[in-house]
C-alpha cells in the first residue's frame, strides 16, 4: 500500500510540475470526488452571459409556448430559444399539467420520438401505436421515464395534485399533432370524410365535431 501511494504521488509530481510537499498540500484536504460539497460562504465567480448565450436556458423563466387557465402550460425548446440544440439534433420540452387536467392525444407529426421523464406530481399516461393498439397504459410519478415511439400518440391525465414532465425529443424544431381539441387533425376534415372514416351517421358526426372547439392541447377538468 505505501509503494502504491508512493507511486501515486511520483504520478502527481510528474503530471502537474509540482514538488512531492506541494502536491500532499494540494490534494491532501480533497474530501470528496467528482462532486464536492462547498462551504455556504465561499463564493463561486458568476457566468459571464456571453458564455451562458444560446448555451442554458431557464425553462421556468422562459416565455411559454401554451398556457391553458386551469389546464397547464408548457416551454418548447427549439433552435428559436436554445440554438444549442440544433448541434445536438435534439428538442425538449417541460409541460406543467394542472391538477386533474388533461393533455390532448397528440405525436409528432415529424417522426420524433420522445424520451420523457416525470419531474413532479403523479398521474395516468396512455400510449397507442400507429395501429390503433393500447401498448402502454401506466400510472406515472415522479422520477418514472417512458419512451413514445415514433408516430405512436400518447396522453396523459394529472392527479388532484398536478404533474410536471420533461420530454427530450429527436428532433430540434418538435411539431406535434392533436386528436382532441379546437387543433385537432380532425377539424380541418369535412364531415362527409369523418362519417366515412369513423363509419357512422350524419348526426354522430355533428355531435364529435360540436365538441372541444374552444379548448386546444390542455383540458381543464370537469365541472
Amino acid at each position: 500500500m505505501a509503494s502504491s501511494r508512493a507511486s501515486l504521488t511520483e504520478f502527481l509530481c510528474r503530471a502537474t510540475d509540482l514538488g512531492e510537499n506541494d502536491v500532499k498540500a494540494l490534494v491532501g484536504n480533497q474530501k470528496g470526488s467528482g462532486i464536492v460539497k462547498l462551504d455556504p460562504a465561499f463564493q463561486m465567480p458568476e457566468p459571464k452571459k456571453e458564455h451562458r448565450e444560446g448555451m442554458a436556458l431557464n425553462c421556468l423563466e422562459a416565455p411559454l409556448d401554451v398556457d391553458i387557465p386551469k389546464g397547464g402550460r408548457v416551454v418548447v425548446l427549439n433552435t428559436k430559444n436554445l440554438p444549442l440544440v440544433g448541434e445536438v439534433g435534439l428538442g425538449a420540452d417541460l409541460v406543467r399539467l394542472d391538477g386533474s387536467a388533461m393533455c390532448s392525444p397528440g405525436f409528432s407529426c415529424d417522426s420524433a420520438l420522445q424520451v420523457t421523464y416525470i419531474v413532479r406530481g403523479s398521474g395516468r399516461a396512455q400510449v397507442v401505436g400507429v395501429d390503433g393498439k393500447r401498448v402502454l397504459e401506466v400510472t406515472v410519478k415522479a422520477g418514472s421515464l417512458f419512451i413514445v415511439p415514433r408516430f405512436f400518440v400518447v396522453s396523459k391525465i394529472a392527479d388532484p395534485d398536478g404533474m410536471e414532465w420533461f420530454s427530450i425529443i429527436s428532433t430540434p424544431n418538435p411539431i406535434f399533432t392533436n386528436l382532441a381539441g379546437k387543433t385537432s387533425v380532425w377539424k380541418a376534415l369535412s364531415p362527409q370524410v369523418l362519417q366515412a372514416a369513423f363509419s357512422v351517421a350524419p348526426e354522430a358526426e355533428k355531435l364529435f365535431s360540436s365538441k372541444r372547439n374552444s379548448d386546444a392541447v390542455f383540458f381543464p377538468p370537469p365541472n
